[in-house]
């Protein structure tokens, strides 16, 4: 998909609805109507038809498209698919849920023919898929046996099921609000071309999952429109493992071929031995190329030599993962802790590093004992300095009117203008002071509120762009008291 002439910033691409959408592969069960969680729900309910779980009789996704559709039950009932699973083994009871949207694509191919054909016209990467033991035979047990064996779907091929599942690997969309995590898939947003710095960013409305594709950088007249298929916030490494490993792709982007990630380092470690390089891919395109320390030439000096393999620095980075992982998700002193722990280890900007700082740039202001207006001011300080490090890397691999951006610039607003207020108070800014200062919250606010405005008003983002011009208006009687002054 390339532009066909001079897209700018913000504007909608693509806005279509879904063909398909269900459950994700390993979440949750889920209600099969509206997708509600209810794996801590005391009371369970079943379809009164098919017996499979449904939040309650009144659910407002039963007989809906994108529900528990009358067609869906009348299938799942028949072939007695209630009896394969059962509340007291929920592992179980996940397996058999990964045959639900295969299945709501099969019964396309009866109910909405045109809609099958666009879907079966996707790629499914099956030959590469085949000789992948792992993905194949997980597709086969939990999927192709479920339906055809189980189920005893046959009007369906083993090989029709399997290019679905294929289809859906390489092709689903995330989405979802609110604790509601599905897939679903859309018959023109699959064109997009991954790129590890993506062009576009997307969102659903989470009620008729209507998906809405932006621009969120100017795209010039025939250049291509990409969004990324891997996580941003990942070392080059991960990235290429993960499209290779789901995609079945090898990237070769221009953030990939950059040992440096252009120049954010977000995969460097510090070299051990001359303390000031930075320790980088050889080769950043194989995934097996040492790694060595790029301080050869700086003022005179080199370092001495400083070489890793790139099975030692997956060792160490998934041991340094795992011990991240164990840190409770709202303990801000251990945040900090592991921070200062591994300064020594990790640049700054290591992606490790930047989930952390992530979470701090939102954790301070936010939770008991952290609550914005109990912050010391060295504590607003330093959400100020977290807030502006990750900017710093967002603009690079996730620039323009990204969600990302505009969230850490809503957070950055607050510890200005409390700042600002405190030294008010204190009488130790001059007018011109306090002007200067203002308007950089004022930026903050109206960047945020630009970005965010666009995301749906029922998920967290869009609650933020209602706040962020809230908060624009009630700088209006600061304005008023500077001009008193």
């Amino acid at each position: 998909m390339v532009a066909k002439n001079d897209i700018k910033a913000g504007k909608i691409i693509i806005r279509e609805n879904p063909l398909v959408v269900g459950p994700c592969v390993g979440g949750k069960i889920q209600c099969i109507g509206c997708y509600k969680n209810l794996e801590d729900e005391d009371k369970k309910f079943r379809c009164m038809g098919c017996g499979w779980p449904m939040c309650s009789k009144q659910c407002p996704g039963i007989d809906e498209i994108y529900g528990h559709t009358k067609i869906e039950c009348s299938v799942l009932k028949e072939c007695h698919s209630k009896t394969f699973f059962t509340w007291d083994d929920i592992e179980d009871m996940r397996t058999n849920y990964h045959s639900i949207v295969p299945l709501r694509c099969l019964i396309l191919k009866s109910t909405d023919p045109t809609s099958f054909q666009t879907l079966m016209d996707m790629e499914s990467h099956n030959e590469i898929r085949k000789n992948i033991p792992a993905v194949w035979l997980s597709n086969q047990n939990t999927v192709v046996d479920t339906i055809l064996g189980k189920w005893k779907l046959t009007e369906y091929t083993a090989e029709e099921i399997h290019t679905i599942c294929g289809i859906l690997e390489v092709n689903a969309f995330e989405i979802g609000h609110q604790g509601v995590n599905i897939r679903g898939i859309y018959p023109t947003a699959f064109l997009m071309s991954h790129d590890c710095v993506p062009n576009t960013n997307h969102s659903d409305d989470g009620i008729n999952f209507t998906l809405t594709v932006r621009a969120s950088v100017d795209i010039p007249e025939n250049h291509p429109i990409t969004l990324s298929y891997a996580y941003t916030l990942q070392g080059t490494l991960r990235r290429r493992e993960h499209l290779l490993d789901n995609k079945f792709f090898e990237c070769y982007c221009r953030r990939c071929s950059d040992p440096s990630e252009l120049g954010t380092f977000v995969s460097a470690l510090l070299c051990p031995k001359c303390k000031t390089g930075y320790v980088l891919s050889d080769d950043p395109l194989n995934n097996d190329s040492t790694w060595s320390c790029n301080n050869t030439k700086e003022e005179g000096y080199s370092c001495p030599g400083y070489t890793i393999s790139s099975k030692s620095v997956r060792l160490l980075i998934d041991r340094i993962s795992r011990e991240y992982e164990t840190i409770d998700c709202n303990d801000i002193d251990s945040l900090e802790f592991f921070l200062k722990k591994y300064r020594n280890v990790l640049h700054p900007n290591h992606y490790i590093c930047l989930g952390v700082k992530l979470s701090l740039s939102q954790l301070y202001g936010k939770i008991d004992g952290y609550l914005i207006y109990e912050l010391t001011d060295k504590q607003l300080s330093r959400k100020i300095e977290i807030c502006k490090e990750i900017m710093q890397t967002f603009d690079v691999i996730e620039p323009g009117l990204t969600k990302l951006r505009g969230v850490t610039l809503y957070e950055l607003h607050a510890p200005l203008m409390v700042l600002l207020t405190r030294e008010f108070e204190r009488g130790f800014l001059t007018k011109d002071d306090i002007k200067s200062r203002l308007r950089e919250v004022v930026s903050c606010l109206i960047d945020a509120r630009n970005i965010l405005e666009l995301e749906p008003k029922i998920s967290t983002e869009g609650a933020m762009g209602v706040a962020a011009q809230e908060a624009l208006l009630q700088i209006k009687d600061w304005e008023k008291i500077i001009g008193k002054i």
